[in-house]
């Protein structure tokens, strides 16, 4: 049996994005083999409408496919991973549904599969009744289930999890603390593989540091899944440049790396070729120049014999033959296919006349077809003889993209705060899981879209094409979830309704704050002896004052949320003592204390409203908003475009930034706003009240 520590390299293919061919397949394999790559992950990973398909096994055809693809990657030398994803489905605690997972597992077994991958990433973390009642914890269950099948299949030489915490910004509170992942370590078998995909879904490099954590959490070597040149989030766009961000040794802290691909098949050739450089240079013994990685050497090679794939006359198993010429040329120690001025050992003679290649990273012009060829070769000839550049930035400066369009780097620092304790102590400590002050101007500082495309925040969240260089050129700061709507979790076919306030839905939004009050007192009517009390403190002051800044959310029965804004919170208090307050009085006067204890406490809860903020807080964020909601609103991306709606107003009309208040117990409402760019400023201390007051810069 081969030797279970051997490093795993190579591809990973799922269906979500990606109807490659049988033929297709078969090239890949083809390219695998002659650039040294030796692991192929296939699985229905991430398609919705295969998630019940573990629970059936294969027809007739279906098993036919999968044999023959099975050994087609075996006779290629490719370690064929079968890969599962059951966790949106089933229930832990079943022997049922294990039986049908075991069963389904076990036809694959028998098609001549001897490697596995059970994944349980981007699903739900909380579990039914019966396995609440039979397991400790969501970790907990699916390692019991895990070790059962690892058993189950004879403890297979490759056995690979991927855990729902994959990456380091789904780790709560982080990826040393994580009971989660200390979880999947202890009780994990030590001979299962776990995925992981780095510091975040799509990670632009791996450090070292980074790895050695996640593997003394896990108690072993973690697999890389990389997803840097994924594109199945965005179809408009293509990554075609070199595989890097990864140094070769990194492998010392690794178990493998697995590169998902382009969706198109065609355009993930220089990716592959490059990972095969970067993988063959990491299996060098010698650490002189020659044999170590560079990503544009790479490309160069790639690029060079991509070109010869491409000159070849188009004939019927034109790929097969120019493949297998390729896999079976030998292969030099030490000279590299990277290197563009070496004799690459991937290339054949060619039939055709070729076409001009132009140098690489050359501001100049292309040079001429006539002499096209020669030029770029010595430019690279010299370039190679440059000494290297340590590949890596200074502090504060924008790392470089390889795969966001070529748009060019800008040379600017960033805006930071220098580290000042601008709250008069109040700064939260860098441990705080909302974040810290620092970061919020890191994060929200006072730029465009398109200044901070690719740095902090994952590639998905600017779409190509047109829609995504509008949005690079809102003013609203760098956190894009605001612009990324999710589907919502239960189908529904409700239509909802965003539009500004009016004066006839006050009755409406009155009513609506009052029930949300009842809810949260138990139900009890008599709790509150005037109709009109909750909403005069909730909603009252900005729809008498500032009604401009209030949205209103509706579906076919009413009005089911609302967000209000005050544009200027220190001018608004002083019109609200002038104004408002003296209304309120004479609205609620007590008379003789037959006034309504309930009705007394609201009406003193609304004159500490209008208590002062720290100037502190308002200097930054002069702006403040409300935002409520029926608990029956289930789909989470209305809620974010309603609130998208408030701060384009207030940015539109001067504002640079806005805070809100919320309860330390509603984590449901923290965890929204956080991942909307709020990060927690205050706690407990905004007119000593025990609300958590969270901000953001516009």
């Amino acid at each position: 049996m081969e030797d279970k520590k051997q490093f795993l390299c190579g591809v990973v293919e799922g269906f979500y994005g990606r109807p490659w061919t049988m033929d297709q397949r078969k090239v890949l394999f083809q390219w695998m083999q002659s650039w040294g790559l030796n692991t192929y992950l296939y699985g229905p990973k991430d398609d919705l409408k295969h998630r019940l398909l573990w629970r059936e096994v294969y027809s007739q055809e279906e098993e036919g496919q999968l044999r023959t693809l099975i050994k087609e990657a075996q006779s290629r030398g490719q370690r064929f991973v079968y890969a599962l994803s059951p966790g949106q489905d089933i229930v832990f605690s079943s022997s049922c549904d294990l039986t049908l997972l075991k069963r389904k597992l076990r036809q694959v077994s028998d098609l001549g599969c001897q490697a596995f991958a059970i994944l349980f990433d981007d699903i739900d973390h909380s579990m039914c009744q019966a396995d609440s009642e039979t397991f400790s914890s969501f970790a907990h269950a699916q390692t019991t289930v895990t070790n059962d099948i690892y058993r189950f299949l004879g403890e297979p030489p490759v056995f690979l999890f991927c855990p729902t915490e994959y990456c380091g910004s789904l780790c709560s509170p982080s990826v040393s603390k994580s009971p989660y992942l200390q979880t999947i370590g202890e009780d994990l078998l030590p001979d299962i593989t776990v995925i992981w995909t780095g510091s975040k879904v799509i990670s632009r490099k791996l450090s070292v540091d980074c790895l050695a954590e996640v593997e003394s959490v896990l108690q072993r070597p973690p697999l890389i899944w990389d997803n840097l040149h994924a594109n199945d989030y965005d179809s408009r766009r293509l990554f075609l440049g070199p595989f890097k961000g990864r140094e070769p040794q990194l492998r010392s802290h690794l178990r493998g790396l697995l590169l998902n691909p382009n969706c198109e098949f065609e355009a993930n050739y220089i990716p592959l070729h490059s990972l095969g450089s970067w993988f063959r240079a990491g299996k060098e013994e010698r650490n002189d120049e020659e044999c170590e990685y560079c990503p544009d050497r790479a490309l160069s090679a790639a690029l060079h014999d991509w070109m010869d794939e491409l000159n070849q006359p188009l004939q019927a198993g034109r790929q097969s033959t120019r493949a297998d010429q390729r896999s079976s040329a030998p292969t030099g120690r030490c000279k590299t296919p990277d290197r563009s001025d070496c004799p690459s050992t991937l290339r054949g003679p060619s039939a055709v006349a070729k076409l001009p290649v132009f140098p690489l990273i050359s501001s100049s012009p292309p040079s001429s077809p006539v002499k096209g060829e020669t030029e770029a070769r010595e430019a690279e000839r010299k370039r190679s003889n440059q000494p290297r550049q340590p590949n890596h930035q200074t502090q504060g400066s924008r790392p470089h993209v390889a795969s966001c369009g070529g748009r060019g780097q800008k040379g600017q620092s960033w805006g930071l705060c220098g580290g000042k304790d601008l709250l008069n102590g109040r700064v939260l400590s860098e441990s705080s899981p909302l974040g810290t002050w620092r970061d919020c101007f890191h994060l929200c500082g006072k730029t465009t879209g398109a200044d901070l495309l690719g740095v902090e925040s994952e590639p998905w969240a600017f779409k190509g094409g047109v829609s995504g260089e509008v949005q690079m050129l809102l003013p609203i700061g760098s956190n894009n979830e605001l612009f990324t709507h999710p589907p919502p979790l239960f189908p529904t076919s409700r239509l909802y309704n965003i539009r500004p306030y009016h004066s006839k839905d006050k009755l409406e939004m009155y009513r609506m704050v009052r029930q949300l009050h009842l809810r949260n007192q138990g139900g009890q009517e008599s709790s509150v002896a005037h109709p009109d009390i909750v909403g005069d403190r909730c909603f009252g002051p900005c729809l008498a004052l500032c009604p401009e800044y209030c949205f209103i959310l509706e579906d076919e029965l009413g009005v089911c949320g609302c967000v209000l804004g005050i544009l200027d919170v220190r001018s608004f208090a002083k019109r609200c003592q002038a104004n408002w307050m003296p209304a309120m009085r004479d609205k609620y006067p007590q008379k003789g204390g037959n006034t309504h204890s309930s009705t007394q406490e609201l009406i003193k809860l609304m004159e500490e409203d209008q208590g002062e903020y720290p100037d502190s807080l308002l200097y930054h964020f002069p702006s403040q908003l409300r935002l409520d909601a029926l608990p029956e609103l289930v789909d989470v991306s209305v809620s974010r475009t309603l609130l998208t709606a408030l701060l384009t107003a207030l940015k539109a009309n001067g504002s640079q930034g806005v805070f809100c208040e919320v309860q330390p117990t509603d984590r449901q409402r923290l965890e929204f706003l956080t991942k909307l760019g709020f990060l927690e400023i205050l706690r407990g201390e905004a007119r000593s009240r025990e609300g958590v007051v969270l901000g953001r810069l516009l």
